[in-house]
């Protein structure tokens, strides 16, 4: 999507993105030849889904990357999808998890495993934590407040 500029038929650049913290998304777009300006204000039920289709409003802070397109398309809610292998099975967490975790974390309902694997990888990362094991996910669970879960 581009903003186009009515009376000079030109594609206006992106000038600042706000996120004001009450659900809503800000963004400014102005003309290079004229100046004129134009704004986007989304309510918040917008901007969850423009956040949750991964749609990205205003100017990137990188050069695209290969397949950048192919990438969002195939990736949509699995950022990790394309990371290097780090001795985690592909994931891009960087931990290894023991057998017995493995195995305590394929009794996890399916639907809920990937994300229960995060909370957990996260947790052995921030704490640099090289191998997950049940005593480790045990204390996660304690610290994280998740033992009624």
């Amino acid at each position: 999507m581009k903003f186009l500029c009515v009376d000079c038929d030109r594609q206006m650049l992106f000038e600042e993105r706000q996120l004001p913290g009450d659900g809503t998304l800000a963004a400014a777009f102005r003309c290079p030849q004229c100046g004129r300006a134009v704004g986007l204000l989304t309510n918040p039920m917008e901007t969850q889904l423009v956040a949750s289709l991964g749609v990205k409003i205003g100017g990137t802070t990188i050069d695209p990357q290969p397949l950048e397109t192919v990438r969002g398309m195939v990736t949509t809610g699995r950022d990790e999808a394309f990371a290097e292998a780090a001795g985690d099975g592909g994931r891009g967490t960087g931990v290894v998890w023991s057998v017995d975790a493995q195995e305590r974390l394929a009794r996890v309902p399916n639907f809920v495993r990937g994300m229960v694997k995060k909370i957990y990888a996260d947790y052995a990362k921030d704490r640099c934590i090289a191998e997950i094991t049940p005593a480790v996910m045990d204390t996660a669970r304690s610290e994280l407040g998740l033992e009624g879960m």
